[in-house]
Order: C-alpha cells, then structure tokens, then sequence
C-alpha cells in the first residue's frame, strides 16, 4: 500500500480509494485491500492529516451490510451510484433510516452508529472520516433493526 503523489491515469475509486488530505491534496491509495494489515498501513500513512483526512470509495454490493460502524472524527457522506441501499443509524437510540436511490445521498453525523443495506445490486460512494473508525459485526441474533448501542464497540481500522 501507498499514496500515489501524482496519478497520470485513470483511478478506479473501486479497487484505488482516494485520500484527501491536509492542503487540499488528494492521492490515490495504491495497493489498498479491505484487510486489517492494509488498513493499519494505510491509517499510518495518513496519520499527520488527523480528523481532516478522508477516504473516497466506490463500494459495490447486494444484500445486507455485515456490521455497524461509526466515524467519531467527522460526518460520513454516502451517495448512492446505483440501485437502492437504506442506510441506518442510531439517533439518540433510535433506529433512523434513510432509502437512497441513484443520485441521493445522505450524512451520517459523526459518532453515529450506522450501516448499510442494498436492495439488489447496487453501489454508494463514500467520503468518509476514517481517523478511529469502530466496527461491530451485525449477526442473526442482532438483526439491521436492532439498536446498534446495545453492544459494546470493538475499535477498528480507520476505513468507512
């Protein structure tokens, strides 16, 4: 994994994220994978831009998001691309939930708990805050419509 200083090509945000960072400065994440060694290169990395740094990702999926997260340093924006996806978080212990379809987008406010639910197949783009992102994974025995605050959190990697 590394930053990319400068990108002469086109950038896949579905394999390549994007950090924007301090200065305006935005660098393609080169060598990125959704795996803990990964992410904990890519949190290094991009450390000194503290609570300002965000990540750009197209995500592509179908079906029911696999875990809760929540974002403490900053809002998260998701815009879905394609499809129908219902995003859901907790507001003040209640369940709030937002449907997108191609075009709209919604914000999650920091430090809320939330996760994502697509209707078929369908893909978001998120601008996120990943500097102490938790995670918690969503099982059977605590279904999208449970209060994700129930649970204890588990600190994650700085992903979205």
């Amino acid at each position: 994994m590394r930053l990319v200083v400068h990108e002469p090509h086109a950038v896949d945000l579905r394999t390549t994220p994007v950090h924007l960072g301090l200065g305006s400065t935005a660098k393609p994440v080169e060598g990125f994978a959704w795996d803990p060694a990964v992410l904990q290169a890519y949190s290094a990395a991009v450390a000194a831009d503290g609570a300002e740094g965000r990540m750009v990702v197209i995500i592509d999926g179908d079906g029911l998001g696999d875990h809760w997260e929540c974002h403490p340093a900053g809002d998260e924006l998701v815009v879905c691309l394609s499809g129908s996806v219902t995003v859901t978080r907790d507001v003040d212990g209640v369940p709030e939930r937002v449907v997108l379809g191609p075009g709209e987008a919604t914000v999650n406010p920091a430090g809320a708990w939330h996760a994502v639910d697509m209707a078929g197949p369908a893909s978001i783009l998120t601008v996120t805050a990943g500097l102490g992102t938790d995670h918690r994974p969503r099982t059977p025995s605590h279904p999208p419509e449970a209060d994700p605050t129930e649970h204890a959190g588990t600190p994650g990697p700085g992903t979205p």
